[in-house]
Order: C-alpha cells, then structure tokens, then sequence
C-alpha cells in the first residue's frame, strides 16, 4: 500500500509539472503571437516559423507565403553577408547575436529596414535560429522627417537678414549664419570662430551708449546665467575693418527647460535706421539753409536754463542779433544772394564764438546767441565790438561786394529769473531794436520798453 501511494504522489508531481510546462509554453506562444516584434524561426537556411507580426512585414496574407521558403528570399542582397556573417559566429545553444541592423524584402519588393537579434536555441528537439526582428521603418521616416526639418531651419536662418549667433553655457559660439558674419564683418573665418569664446571675437563690443561692454555684461551673459529672456536691447560692435554698426538685439535659451541650455543670441542691424533718426532730430532743431539751431532748440534750451536749480547758471547772457538792412540785399541783388550772405554770416557768428555757446537761427536776418557761463560786463561790451566788427567786414557773394552791419542787443540772466524763453526772447529783441542806429529801424518798428536786465549795445 505504502508504494502505491508513492507511485500516486510521483505520478501527481508529474502531472503538475508537464501542467506548469504546458501552461509556460501557452503564455511563451501568446507572448509570441501577440508581439509587435517580428519572430522568426529558421532552420538549415529554411524559414520553419514566423509569427503574425512578421507576416504583416513582409506584406503576406498568412504564414504559408513563407514558411517553407529560403530566408535569403527575403533578405536585401545588400544584407546577406553580414547576415551570414553574424549567424556563423553562434556555435553554443545560448548564444545570441548583437542587436544588427539590415534590410529586409517584403513580398511586394519594397525594402524594410529592420534591426535583428538572433539567438541559436532549441526547436523541436533541434537547434535553430530564432531571431527577433523590430521593423525600423517609423523610426527612419521620424529620422528622415528630423532631418528635413533641421535642413528647412538652417536653411531659413542662413537666409535671414537678421544675424543668428548660438552661445553655449560657458560663452563659446557653436554656430553664427551669414547675416551675423557679414553684421560683424567676419565673413570667411566662421570656422575661426566657431568653439572660440565672445571674448575671442575680433570685435570691441560697446553700449548703447558707445562705452566699451564687457562680454560678462551683454545681455546673453544674463540669459544663461539666469535664463531670462531679453529683448529690445541695443549694443555696437566696432568690427575689424574699423566700421561701427548699432545693433537691436535679443536673447533666449534654446530649450527653457533645460538649465544647460545654449543661448540664441539674434540682433538686427540698425545703422542706418539710427542715423537716419539722428538725421531727422537734426532736422528737427537745426535751420536748414545755416545749420545753426533753430527757434525750438534755442527755447528749449533756454527754458532748461531758467529751471537750472544752479547758483551758475548754464546760459549767463542772450544775444539778439539782426542784420541792418538786410531786406535790401534781397529785393536788389535777389534771394540766392541774400542766402550765402545768411550763412556767411552764421560761419562768422560760430567762428567768433566759444564751443560752449549756442548759435541760432530765429528766422530771417535774425539770429540769437545763449552765452554759457558768467560773463562780466565789461567782456561783454568787448565781445558785442567784436561781434560788430566781424560782421562789418565785407562779404564777396557772386562777384558783389556787399558790406552787412548789425545790430546786438544783450539781455542777462538772473538766477532768480522768472521770465519765460519767450519773454527773454521779446527782451532781447527790445534792447536789439533800442541798439539799432537811429532811422534803421527796419519796417519803422518803434522800439518797446526795456526791461531792467536788458542793455542795449
């Protein structure tokens, strides 16, 4: 009885055990056929299994279409030797190959790009090749598509008329487009700068303000230092062939998220655009026909002087200059004539002055001078004489001798002045009219009253 019940026992045991086995082999078959991985039996160069996964590669209807049939029927020729190659050097049950990628063929002709791993194991009681085949081809096309998509963006920076210039965390460039070479006038050693740090450049970096900028100071410093994006910005460069261009810039890490992001430094060159704003500011403030300051420069910078909080004020003296007769210049010898007689007489006017003092244009034969500093009297009768003088001598306008005098009238500042520019101004025109020699009042103004601080001279 006793070796009965151990013969049932053993016969339990093994039982349970070819149970275990076949219930491993279902869930090893369902694993196999439910795979997105293609698998592949091959046996003495003949194809013994596929899987339903390598059905779908190879664009079959079903299994049949292949099994049977040489593995080389489906192999790229291009592939075929390394294949051959990797498959010889399995000799032991066990051993598999490296990760290799081929080309396969699908029944259709159309070739697939796969990565394969074979492994020499056991196959119904025999060895043979079973190999695990991942189609590549989404990843190729994601590839193809990275590829087109970096090929557009450089070649929509290198056509950019903005510069593009990437900075890596420790300062060194790894690329610049055209624009920025020909912005920095480095076009031709690109390769001389690339992996070079800013401070490298062969260019003096400035500040708006034309004072030399530190590279630890330009706005791309901060961005990655800080990650912090930066824009509207302006910085100067002095390239090598001696040449200053102003710059509108902007900076911004190249992927946020990243804390050892490269920075993207892009700037626009706004020379031009620069001068020609100075140009219209010019315009705006200076007399045309003399470029002397006109009316608005001269009241605006009148009226800072009266608000100047200052014991010393910045303008001590205004001068209300007309030309005596003048009028008849135009009417005899006709405009063109009276113009070089104008800006001769502004050349003369600037030439007689100090750097500091500002010359302008009122308006006709009409000009002002803002003396800066203080001025003692007994200077001010002598520069008035020289003035005079100076304007006294004789002009040589298109053949005629023209002889122009001038009338000066002087008006001083306070640094308790209440007056308005505008007042200064009627002053100054008072004492200029009360200077004039008697019966040359042009046009039979009567002269006003003179204020206290204005002196006729």
């Amino acid at each position: 009885m006793g070796s009965t019940m151990g013969v049932r026992v053993g016969d339990d045991k093994l039982a349970a055990a070819v149970d275990a086995a076949e219930q491993l082999a279902a869930r090893y078959r369902s694993l196999v056929e439910h795979t997105p991985d293609g698998i592949c039996v091959h046996e003495g160069g003949v194809i013994v299994y596929v899987n339903p996964a390598t059905v779908r590669l190879l664009a079959a209807e079903s299994a049949e279409q292949i099994i049977g049939r040489p593995l080389t029927d489906f192999v790229h020729p291009a592939s075929i030797p390394a294949m051959l190659d990797h498959i010889s050097t399995l000799t032991s049950a066990g051993a598999a190959s490296a990760p290799t990628e081929m080309r396969l063929m699908r029944l259709d002709g159309i070739g697939v790009p796969v990565e394969t791993v074979s492994v020499l194991a056991a196959w119904h009681d025999r060895l043979a090749y079973q190999v695990v085949i991942h189609d590549l081809t989404a990843q190729r096309h994601a590839e193809a598509a990275q590829r087109k998509a970096e090929h557009y963006f450089t070649t929509v920076v290198s056509q950019l008329e903005e510069g593009v210039v990437v900075i890596d965390p420790e300062g060194r460039i790894e690329s610049m487009n055209p624009a920025a070479r020909r912005i920095f006038g480095t076009e031709g050693s690109d390769q001389q700068l690339i992996g070079h740090t800013i401070q490298s450049l062969p260019l003096i970096l400035l500040d708006a303000n034309a004072q030399p900028l530190p590279p630890a100071r330009h706005p791309i410093a901060r961005t990655l230092a800080t990650g912090e994006t930066i824009t509207g910005y302006i910085f100067g460069v002095d390239r090598p062939d001696g040449q200053r261009r102003w710059l509108s810039g902007s900076s911004r890490l190249l992927n946020p998220g990243d804390t050892r992001s490269s920075a993207v430094s892009s700037f626009a060159d706004i020379t031009e655009f620069r001068a020609s704003r100075r140009q219209l500011e010019y315009q705006a403030t200076h007399d045309s026909l003399t470029g002397l300051a006109n009316r608005s420069l001269i009241l605006s910078q009148l009226a800072a002087a009266l608000a100047s909080a200052e014991k010393i004020l910045p303008v001590s003296t205004v001068l209300f200059i007309d030309l005596d007769g003048f009028k008849a210049i135009n009417d005899t010898l006709g405009h063109a004539i009276g113009d070089t007689v104008l800006q001769i007489v502004a050349q003369r006017l600037q030439r007689a002055l100090r750097r500091d003092d500002l010359v302008g244009r009122l308006g006709g034969d009409e000009f002002l001078v803002l003396l800066s500093g203080a001025a003692r009297r007994v200077d001010l009768d002598a520069l008035v004489n020289r003035l005079r003088n100076t304007m006294a001598e004789p002009i040589i306008a298109r053949g005629h001798r023209i002889e122009v005098n001038a009338s000066i009238g002087v008006t001083e500042l306070s640094d308790r002045d209440r007056r308005t520019p505008e007042a200064v101004l009627h002053d100054a025109d008072v004492a200029m009219y009360r200077a004039k020699p008697s019966g040359r009042h042009d046009g039979g103004v009567t002269p006003g009253r003179r204020p206290d601080n204005s002196q006729v001279s």
